[in-house]
């Protein structure tokens, strides 16, 4: 079997909920104090595991060995994932999750977000099903009228129903303000006529729900052209009339993609009105009643940003998924002699130097990008609960900051992360009989979805650099020099912090320099060198964060000795973070230098050069 859900234990989501953050004031939020505990964390993880490594690994091989076929306009998923979808969405583990009624018994978004660290390992094809689901069903139940949430909500809710969201159009990619889509009004004024066509439309159809509940970008005709004049509708394969019935609504599946992965999941095009009978209701103000202006991008971007932080965890699940499967094969090849004892006859490769060096890579990547994500899910469920304003938006402005790292620099570095664990198995990592091959292939979409990762760099420099005057991100900045101003004198982390420190001044050399070339209209600096600076403020990020997990670590692992059953994994939290410190931070002064040099040779060649 070459899908291998290689997670053994939770030990590093325990670290992160029950020593690392302080999610106590999490679990005292109403909503969750009758019903769950810091303590109660493990009887939520240990039962996701064991599932996923005799349930869900299964689908994945089947996704991977049934792709998706679309026939006599029909579309054939893997025979496993249907019923995949409706037992977690039986079992509590999907769209009720997002379900805000009094009653609704649901996890933290922080512990609910490692749940789907686990699910996604175990079958990203599968994850955005229901991903997608709860996205659309979150958007209905903040925008939509009382009359649309109740007619939706209950069977997405309880996975009788799928969700989607259609923004890409064949002519309006990125772009999405060129869109053509368009929709007109009929004699309700809740309810218009939609025309056009979509592509790329994850979990666009299926076979195993009886609806799909697309949310739906379209222009009314006569509203403002670009992205002022969109909107956006609740648009159903089928339509759902007064009495509960149910009656084509003229969506129709033109095709499916094919795919360098992600094989099991329903890439579609879909067209809607080619019969002149699609209808949406409209979520938000008639633009027609508002100055030609719609609300359809402002609604749509609180999916994409839940999205965008989704995508990146998919991404990071993929790579820890590698490493593990890596580390696995490592302890069990025997292969070749150690320099150090070549008369000690063939060793296991785990314990060759090069092998030992991808793998702390891949464990330090792992971990780095793990508490970026996980501090930012921890202010997602502040943002959602507290009740203290100044709380609210201190959380509200991290999650603004490091969206776009965390949909982006897990996704980047996949690629070449999850590279190295093929490496670590020789020829046998390029065969399609193992785990890897398979990863590789799945997980190099995530640097495309929800806004390319070009998009997340210029929304980084471009926005979140000058929040409130640069003061937000001022704020983000110092707090991570308030860390190693505070930290620095620790011996046992002296070279860790000298690292960090020429970190922070090698980025503050980025903003000076970039600034700079903004005051000599430079423009075109930007665009170029806006991937290299979110890398290197990721880095930067990810380095103060793993440090500091490190410094607890460190801690806890004098204080219990070597005898300790823990005491291996708090010595390996600690050479995580040296080894992501000396190797992976010191890139920020790299970066530093290249974008301080100033090369415009990527700007100066004609592009007829590119002929030869």
């Amino acid at each position: 079997m070459s899908a291998n859900f290689a997670y053994q234990n939770t030990r590093d989501f325990e670290f992160i909920l029950q020593e690392w953050l302080p999610t106590e004031q999490v679990f005292s939020y109403p909503q969750f104090a009758d019903y769950y505990s810091k303590d109660d964390v493990k009887s939520v993880l240990g039962p996701i595991l064991k599932m996923c490594k005799e349930v869900v690994e299964l689908t994945n091989e089947d996704g991977d060995s049934h792709p998706v076929k679309l026939e006599n306009g029909k579309v054939t998923l893997p025979p496993t994932f249907g019923p995949l979808f409706h037992q977690l969405q039986s079992e509590g583990w999907g769209t009720s999750n997002i379900d805000e009624s009094e009653d609704a018994m649901v996890l933290p978004h922080l512990l609910q977000s490692m749940v789907w660290e686990m699910l996604q390992a175990a079958n990203p094809t599968f994850a955005p099903y229901i991903i997608l689901t709860s996205g659309a069903a979150g958007l209905i139940q903040s925008f939509a009228s009382k009359e649309v949430k109740e007619m939706f909500l209950p069977k997405m809710m309880d996975g009788t129903w799928t969700g989607s969201m259609c923004l890409t159009e064949a002519t309006a990619g990125s772009d999405v303000g060129d869109i053509l889509s368009k929709a007109y009004p009929t004699d309700d004024p809740r309810i218009f006529k939609i025309k056009g066509s979509k592509i790329f439309i994850t979990g666009g159809d299926n076979d195993f729900t009886d609806n799909i509940i697309h949310l739906y970008l379209a222009r009314v005709e006569g509203a403002r052209p670009g992205t002022a004049g969109i909107s956006l509708f609740v648009v159903p394969k089928l339509w759902i009339n007064e009495d509960g019935s149910v009656v084509d609504n003229d969506v129709i599946t033109t095709g499916v993609e094919h795919k360098l992965g992600q094989h099991g999941s329903c890439t579609a095009a879909l067209a809607m009105g080619e019969n002149n009978n699609c209808r949406g209701w409209l979520l938000g103000k008639n633009p027609l009643e508002n100055d030609g202006i719609g609300e359809g991008m402002a609604q749509m971007f609180q999916m994409m940003n839940m999205a965008r932080m989704e995508t990146g965890h998919c991404a990071l699940s993929c790579i820890a998924n590698a490493y593990y499967n890596a580390r696995d094969y490592a302890k069990e090849r025997i292969q070749g002699r150690l320099m150090t004892d070549p008369k000690a006859g063939r060793a296991t490769i785990i314990n060759h130097e090069d092998i030992k060096r991808t793998l702390l890579m891949g464990k330090a990547h792992v971990e780095a990008m793990r508490a970026m994500l996980y501090k930012t899910y921890f202010a997602f469920d502040v943002r959602h609960h507290d009740t203290d304003p100044e709380k609210v938006a201190r959380a509200n402005e991290l999650i603004e900051i490091t969206t776009p790292l965390c949909k982006a620099y897990p996704s980047d570095e996949a690629w070449w992360l999850i590279g190295e664990a093929i490496q670590a198995y020789g020829g046998y990592g390029y065969c399609e009989e193992y785990p890897v091959a398979q990863i590789a292939r799945d997980v190099k979409i995530y640097s495309i979805w929800e806004g390319t990762n070009f998009i997340q760099s210029m929304d980084l420099v471009g926005r979140k650099w000058s929040m409130k005057k640069g003061a937000v991100f001022a704020a983000f900045i110092q707090e991570m020099r308030d860390f190693a101003s505070a930290n620095q004198d620790n011996s046992e982390f002296k070279n860790e912090f000298i690292s960090l420190n020429a970190a922070l001044e090698a980025y503050a050399k980025i903003q000076k320099t970039m600034f700079t070339y903004m005051g000599e209209k430079r423009i075109s600096m930007m665009p170029l060198h806006a991937r290299r600076i979110l890398t290197a403020t990721s880095q930067l990020y990810c380095g103060r964060l793993i440090l500091d997990q490190a410094l607890l670590a460190n801690a806890k692992a004098n204080e219990l000795g070597p005898e300790h059953f823990d005491y291996n994994y708090y010595t390996g939290k600690v050479a995580a973070a040296r080894y992501y410190l000396m190797n992976v931070v010191p890139n920020v002064c790299i970066a530093a230098d290249i974008i301080a040099y100033g090369d415009t040779s990527s700007l100066d060649v004609p592009v007829n050069a590119f002929e030869y």
